[in-house]
């Protein structure tokens, strides 16, 4: 009995401590008052004006961009990698796997310095080009740890049995190896759209000026003080996330396995 109450509460302090903070946010993007201090009354002005601020809907903008961009990108070329790691012999395909496993082990900061001084030995402009190219090559590790799982899977008989029953090369990856793959480009895909919409660091250190998204936008704000409208963000994209999450714990089990 004693043990059952001490788990509930161990529980309910997990719950606390997780979500307190994101109900104090969410709170206060109703909050009339300017001040965190105290409670002004109930208001949605700062939705109102949220929609009006052209630069926190343009680091909005960025933001999106960059993650959807990269995200599809990277996609792309770490699948291609996997394909071609699969080709190559044991003691090749795990030497190039431990190199591709260091920009994850690697501590973020130094990514984002080394990136920096990449780009300016090279005398490359600081802007969007940059930070796209840097939340690419952070998030193509990602998607081949996604991909690679479900190619070690994946039976070469049935691709050799497609090309003998007349399919190209082409139309048989299409048609039996790409569906198989699937669920591992998807998970890779949304792993690498989740990295660059949450980076800061890398971001950061390769932007340029006149360029913000959410995260170094924010980090501004904080020196001279958040403005409401960014916690009216803030609740609107957990909303979004929980409605998401809603939608995919409501598919079918065959459909939401596949997604996974």
């Amino acid at each position: 009995m004693k043990t059952t109450i001490l788990k509930k509460i161990y529980i309910a302090l997990i719950f606390l401590f997780l979500y307190a903070p994101i109900l104090t946010l969410m709170v206060l993007s109703f909050n009339a008052s300017r001040t965190r201090a105290k409670w002004g009354g109930f208001t949605l002005k700062w939705y109102g004006e949220l929609f009006q601020n052209r630069i926190i809907l343009e680091a909005l903008s960025n933001t999106l961009l960059i993650a959807f961009l990269s995200a599809v990108i990277s996609t792309v070329i770490g699948t291609v990698a996997c394909l071609a790691m699969d080709r190559m012999k044991r003691r090749s395909r795990a030497v190039l796997m431990g190199i591709t496993n260091i920009p994850m082990l690697n501590a973020e900061i130094v990514t984002g310095i080394s990136l920096m001084l990449l780009f300016i030995s090279m005398g490359v402009r600081f802007g969007f080009g940059t930070i796209l190219l840097s939340h690419i090559t952070f998030n193509i590790p990602y998607v081949i740890l996604s991909v690679m799982p479900r190619m070690k899977q994946l039976n070469p008989s049935t691709f050799e049995a497609a090309m003998d029953l007349g399919a190209s090369r082409l139309r048989a990856f299409f048609s039996v190896v790409f569906p198989d793959l699937l669920p591992g480009i998807l998970s890779g895909f949304l792993m690498a759209f989740t990295m660059s919409l949450d980076d800061f660091i890398i971001t950061h250190f390769t932007k340029g000026p006149g360029i913000d998204t959410l995260s170094t936008k924010i980090y501004t704000e904080v020196k001279k003080g958040i403005k409401p409208e960014m916690y009216a963000l803030s609740t609107l994209i957990f909303v979004a996330v929980l409605l998401l999450l809603f939608l995919v714990n409501r598919m079918p089990g065959e459909k939401r396995a596949a997604c996974s």
